[in-house]
């Protein structure tokens, strides 16, 4: 089952990565155009705007999401326990010993970055660490733990830094279309109209398509992390019980988080979790569910 996961993962992860550069290549492609770089050059500028930032991304990708929470990193010294943990688990599953980081934040919440289990990153809030007991926090810990090792953060990094560039692109192409729009207003130009309808497309549909880049992640990757954490732990309680603190906790919300970084939690750090976390749209399934499959579990 988890080999099988680790599959689809990685299948998932190169079919997303050729569906960004199709769409940042067309976008670049027809800007050029209509700029009058003729059909080579254009070419060509799509293909160097559009393949360099996935390079970067596959290579940067744990450090980008990092920076972009404001997450530092761990010390024996301030976070023995949770140092202690996350040894005695890679113990027990047999993977490499990943960085820890720690965001402050008031919120009990996790993720786990990275590319593969050799170059993975498991980071925490400062919430999570005082409000979850030795044996939540592990359960916490074996959760992301699962998702190294079942290649989810591959996957989840990718989508979150290459639906920021999408949403980013489309920013910089409405920008760059309402200024050539007043600089010509007198003028009937069709490459500026045609410029600012694909900057309009691009605004259109970038929410759309980070949403659907993020439910490619199946949300049935949170009860396989679940099931295989109880394998590292053999304790379903102790996650058991550390949902139900995190689902019910006052603060709920982890301020550096955004929609392009949410599924990449635990448990969904946005305002809306509360209405939206079993809907179609929510990137997580609900905690209800979760305990109950994890009850189920022998």
């Amino acid at each position: 089952m988890i080999l099988e996961s680790v599959r689809k993962n990685k299948i998932s992860s190169f079919f997303i990565v050729s569906i960004f550069i199709t769409v940042i290549m067309v976008g670049i492609y027809f800007v050029c155009q209509y700029n009058g770089f003729g059909t080579g050059l254009s070419i060509f500028l799509a293909l160097i705007f559009s393949i360099i930032p996935a390079i970067i991304s596959y290579y940067n990708c744990d450090k980008m999401v990092l920076a972009l929470n404001g997450a530092r990193p761990a010390t024996r010294e301030q976070d023995l326990q949770l140092s202690v943990i996350l040894e005695n688990l890679c113990i027990a599953s047999g993977l490499p010993k990943p960085k820890l980081y720690v965001i402050q934040e008031n919120s009990p919440n996790a993720f786990a970055t990275g590319r593969n289990p050799q170059n993975a990153v498991i980071c925490v809030t400062t919430g999570l660490l005082e409000k979850l007991d030795k044996y939540e926090l592990e359960g916490v810990v074996a959760h992301e733990l699962a998702h190294i090792k079942n290649y989810d953060i591959l996957l989840s990094t990718i989508v979150s830094v290459f639906v920021g560039i999408v949403v980013m692109l489309s920013d910089v192409m409405t920008r760059y279309s309402f200024r050539t729009r007043r600089r010509s207003s007198n003028d009937n130009n069709s490459s500026d109209l045609i410029v600012s309808l694909i900057a309009i497309v691009f605004l259109i549909l970038s929410p759309i398509f980070a949403t659907l880049m993020q439910l490619a992640i199946s949300r049935k990757r949170e009860f396989l992390a679940d099931a295989t954490a109880v394998e590292f732990t053999r304790n379903p309680q102790g996650l058991i019980d550390a949902l139900v603190k995190i689902s019910s906790d006052s603060d709920t919300v982890v301020d550096t988080a955004n929609k392009s970084t949410a599924h990449m939690y635990i448990s969904s750090p946005l305002k809306e979790k509360k209405q939206k976390e079993s809907d179609f749209w929510s990137t997580h399934p609900s905690t209800e569910r979760r305990i109950d499959a994890l009850r189920n579990i022998h």
